[in-house]
């Protein structure tokens, strides 16, 4: 079966497909932003790389993600159910890691089908 990398890089690709199944890395804001503007930036990002894999955000199958600090998972849950509208919610975990910076305040990787 084909792996199509997609953004690769020296240390990782943004995406990789393999048969019908993408797998993103995980995506992060401009450090320094709020919790909203990181996850408005973060989903938009991932609806970016979906479609360049041919998918879309109807078709995540599931989503990590990792909040600096869980103090911020409403207002990071306000613009994630906003994004997913009701509609096709993946499954879902949410934790609290320190990430690559202090100034990320969330991370979301996705799983999805093309």
């Amino acid at each position: 079966m084909t792996i199509t990398r997609i953004q690769p890089g020296p240390r990782m690709s943004q995406a990789v497909v393999h048969g019908d199944t993408v797998y993103l890395a995980g995506q992060v804001g401009a450090p320094g932003e709020s919790v909203t503007n990181q996850t408005q930036a973060v989903l938009a990002q991932i609806e970016t790389l979906l479609a360049e894999a041919g998918s879309g955000k109807a078709k995540i199958l599931s989503a990590t993600i990792w909040l600096a600090n869980m103090a911020d998972f409403a207002e990071m849950n306000a613009v994630w159910d906003k994004w997913v509208d009701g509609k096709d919610a993946p499954t879902r975990a949410t934790g609290e890691a320190k990430l690559a910076t202090p100034d990320y305040k969330v991370e979301i990787i996705i799983v999805a089908a093309r």
